[in-house]
């Protein structure tokens, strides 16, 4: 759906504002999208990160993530969202365009593959941005060290394929809009311990790495 000019100034001055105050109390969301795959996926995922983040780097993110979906103008109130899912994604025109300009608003959304969304999300990111591709993250990326020192880049949290794990981003005016996560499983680490029986130091490595994405995107 298009937006009013006047709906595009408020959401400008809106992230504005977010940026300065570092989120005081702020919601972040999970994003429900169209094409059967599993949204709703780690369910645990994101509470623990945001649980971790306000207990060691300072946030004040509300306990509990909302949810939000594609072609809602709902998104702009959330400087950060997460996707997530094994299967199929799908992004009508009004999707594309609201996620669109959600981003280039200053919005910013985290994609983490959850093993098999890879081909789908790659397509249906060209509706969004025609004209951009997913460029790799260099190693030396200041999201790999906002609040943690990650000097290999991307860390593996679980083994699918043998592949190594990459961060692919994509930018608006120099500003990492939208970041990829890939053969990596971010958030099988942030999930509950019982529910992958990862040791402490896998789950501690993922939220690490979590906290480096939530703080980078707060401070940029």
């Amino acid at each position: 759906m298009s937006l009013n000019m006047s709906k595009r100034f408020f959401t400008i001055f809106l992230f504005s504002m977010c940026s300065v105050m570092l989120m005081d109390a702020q919601d972040i969301a999970v994003l429900k999208y169209k094409g059967g795959g599993d949204w709703y996926a780690n369910p645990t995922s994101l509470p623990n990160l945001i649980s971790y983040c306000n207990t060691t780097i300072n946030t004040k993110i509300n306990p509990r993530p909302q949810t939000v979906e594609s072609d809602s103008p709902d998104i702009f109130q959330y400087p950060f969202i997460h996707m997530t899912g094994h299967g199929n994604v799908f992004f009508n025109e009004n999707d594309a365009e609201n996620l669109r300009n959600y981003l280039i608003s200053g919005g910013f959304l985290h994609i983490d593959d959850n093993y098999g969304m890879e081909p789908y999300i790659v397509k249906e990111l060209k509706k969004v941005f025609p004209n951009k591709e997913l460029i790799e993250l260099p190693k030396t990326h200041p999201i790999f060290s906002a609040a943690y020192r990650f000097p290999e880049g991307l860390p593996k949290i679980h083994e699918h394929d043998g592949k190594r794990p990459q961060a692919f981003g994509i930018f608006e005016n120099e500003r990492l809009v939208l970041l990829f996560t890939y053969e990596s499983d971010l958030g099988n680490g942030w999930e509950d311990e019982e529910v992958h029986n990862d040791p402490l130091e896998v789950r501690e490595k993922a939220l690490k790495m979590g906290a480096n994405i939530i703080k980078y995107v707060f401070e940029n």
